[in-house]
């Protein structure tokens, strides 16, 4: 049981090191990741339709 609360200790400890983001940070890289996950669904979305129609007219 001493284990695991050195271990809770020293996480509580390393947290206190962390640099945390300010929310303007915060906001800024949720955006940009927000933005480029859809960018990148979309992207993949395009070009799954144009394989798909591709493989479609190549078979009829």
């Amino acid at each position: 049981m001493g284990r695991l609360t050195n271990f809770f200790r020293d996480v509580a400890r390393e947290m206190k090191k962390v640099s945390w983001p300010k929310r303007q940070e915060l906001t800024r890289y949720t955006i940009t990741v927000v933005t480029t996950v859809l960018f990148v669904a979309v992207f993949f979305w395009v070009i799954d339709l144009g394989i798909s129609e591709l493989i479609r007219a190549l078979i009829n």
